[in-house]
């Protein structure tokens, strides 16, 4: 059992940092050249779009798997792994979202992208630590 419940922390995981990282390295640079109402729009469009079943499983399998495998496991790497998991899901809902509602809400561009990419940073980094954590767990945990 330990063994599924690590592969799944693993894949919802590296998806997951995988996602924040497209944006950290394409998603907004490409957009930083954009006129700032172009920019709003197409930053609305994906906080709309992004919320979809497939990203919503995703998004909260990570941390529930890490958590999970660290509860199966028991050792300081699950246990990193787990904690990490917890920061990018917790900086996701407390900082980043609330940034998107205030953009959907009326909010300026100049509001929004320097806190926004800072912490998708931040998130993408605290994501991709989960995921190394889970990586370097044994293959045949128990």
């Amino acid at each position: 059992m330990a063994e599924h419940v690590v592969l799944g922390a693993r894949i919802s995981s590296g998806l997951l940092a995988g996602l924040y990282f497209a944006f950290v390295v394409a998603v907004m640079p490409a957009l930083r050249g954009l006129a700032d109402d172009a920019f709003v729009d197409t930053m609305k469009r994906i906080n709309v779009s992004i919320v979809n079943p497939v990203f919503v499983v995703v998004f909260f399998a990570a941390p529930l798997l890490a958590v999970m495998a660290a509860g199966l496991v028991h050792s300081p790497m699950a246990y990193t792994a787990a904690a990490l998991g917890v920061i990018t899901l917790l900086i996701t809902v407390a900082i980043n979202v609330p940034l998107n509602n205030k953009l959907a809400a009326g909010a300026s561009r100049p509001d929004f992208e320097s806190a926004w990419v800072l912490w998708n940073v931040i998130r993408t980094l605290t994501g991709i630590g989960s995921l190394i954590c889970l990586l370097l767990l044994p293959s045949t945990a128990h």
